[in-house]
């Protein structure tokens, strides 16, 4: 909101919005108080990034996680960020970090009915030369009324409640599905608060761009080599595609959303289940891309429909627009067939 311009007085905040869906849904309220917490921790986190250097926060903090990446600061201090929101709400009882080894389970007295699974600070290994980062968020129902343990976050996609990513870019944004449709928040630093800009976002059906590590090239199955030999040498006449790839997750998920086009990271012959978590990235984010219209694959299975068997899983991925995505399978699977 500039100081001279219009000063809406009737904006729709997150807040707002997830009440109203809510209302709508006949829910306790209970997930909107999660959701407000988790944009409390982004509002922080985003605080924390635009800070970074001034405050030190830059540099590698000296241990790794269990996923094998070197910990920066910024990912501790955006890890205890979300952990201490969450469980300050009394909405949730297991939490799944990319973070931390095993999952944390609430105690007793602040405990409520959902399951987060989250990577705190996604792309953080881009942090030092100011390339977006971001924060993801998948959030299920627990399933049973026993006591709380790591296996009650071991649900398919399809059972997501809710899911996001938080976009520390040009500007933050929140991109957040609640099972009706996919909508997008800009945090506007003067009120603090994020404002709905973009209204159920659908997807391209068919994008111009492709988006993977081609530095893996030497490594990758044939099926993914003839894909990509299709993207840029087209032998029906039509335009070879554009490559982009950032190399964080959400940002490239993001472009691919509001682009269209196909983003990939697929097992190779190095890591057959590629890098990219399920339970943190691949679900949240193949949530939010079919809720958009488009479709998420693991090349041979549906990405939301895989029954995970440990919290910190990997697993390979190509979503995006659905012309895309579906000619990818289509290649992936007669490979499979030989």
């Amino acid at each position: 909101m500039s100081e001279r311009g219009a000063f809406d007085t009737n904006v729709v905040t997150v807040t707002r919005f997830v009440m109203e869906e809510g209302r709508k849904a006949k829910g306790t309220g209970e997930l909107t108080t999660l959701l407000n917490s988790l944009c409390t921790a982004v509002k922080a986190i985003s605080c924390a990034v635009r800070k970074a250097g001034i405050a030190h926060l830059y540099g590698i903090a000296g241990s790794t996680n269990v996923t094998g990446d070197q910990v920066k600061k910024l990912d501790i201090l955006s890890n205890d960020l979300v952990i201490n929101m969450i469980k300050s709400s009394f909405t949730s009882c297991v939490l799944v970090s990319e973070e931390n080894e095993k999952a944390i389970i609430i105690e007793p007295e602040r405990r409520g009915k959902y399951i987060v699974c989250f990577d705190p600070l996604d792309g953080s290994s881009n942090i030092d030369c100011l390339v977006s980062i971001g924060t993801i968020f998948a959030i299920y129902k627990k399933a049973t009324d026993d006591e709380p343990c790591e296996k009650d976050a071991l649900q398919p996609g399809r059972n997501l409640v809710a899911a996001g990513y938080a976009l520390y870019g040009s500007a933050t944004m929140m991109v957040i599905s609640t099972g009706q449709g996919v909508n997008c928040f800009m945090l506007d630093p003067s009120i603090g608060e994020f404002i709905l800009v973009d209204r159920d976002v659908k997807i391209k059906k068919r994008g111009k761009i492709y988006s993977l590590n081609e530095g893996y090239a030497m490594h990758f199955e044939p099926a993914v080599t003839e894909y990509l030999q299709k993207k840029k040498f087209p032998q029906d006449g039509s335009e070879p595609y554009g490559a982009r790839y950032i190399g964080s997750m959400v940002a490239d998920v993001h472009r691919t959303l509001m682009y269209g086009g196909i983003f990939l990271y697929p097992g190779n012959v190095k890591s057959p289940k590629g890098k990219l978590r399920l339970l943190y990235e691949g679900n949240p984010m193949a949530f939010i891309i079919e809720q958009a219209g488009g479709m998420a694959s693991t090349g041979l299975q549906t990405i939301l429909d895989i029954q995970p068997t440990s919290i910190h899983e990997r697993s390979p991925v190509a979503m995006g627009s659905p012309d895309d995505v579906l000619e990818y399978v289509a290649i992936y699977q007669k490979h499979a067939r030989k």
